[in-house]
């Protein structure tokens, strides 16, 4: 079992910055494809970022695109989504996952329980 737990969302008026992090704990944190999906008020689940197990590939949706990165830090156990020029339709609970694939794009095994961001105008 791997445990994941997001912190570090809450409201920024547009165009701020958040920094979001997704602890786990359980097994080997290197193994692990990690991401990020967020969900918004009566909408489906959606992709927004990823990262492979060594932190060497990330990918992300398109309508994120050189405004959000993403990082790992292995040795902490701890993925990071740096959110930036944040924008209303930014708002969601964002989700943290991992998987065994080569990414969350395709395969998540476990999710953490979300965090909200609240992008005002």
């Amino acid at each position: 079992q791997v445990q994941l737990v997001e912190s570090g969302g809450g409201l920024v008026q547009a165009g701020g910055s958040l920094r979001l992090s997704c602890a786990a704990s359980g097994r080997t944190f290197s193994n692990y494809a990690m991401g990020w999906f967020r969900q918004a008020p009566g909408k489906e689940r959606e992709f927004v970022g990823s990262i492979s197990s060594s932190g060497g590939s990330t990918y992300f949706a398109d309508f994120v695109k050189d405004r959000f990165t993403i990082s790992r830090d292995n040795a902490k156990n701890t993925m990071y989504l740096q959110m930036n020029s944040l924008k209303p339709e930014d708002t969601a609970v964002y989700y943290c996952a991992a998987g065994l694939g080569f990414s969350v794009r395709y395969r998540r095994d476990y999710w953490g329980r979300g965090t909200q961001v609240t992008v005002s105008s």
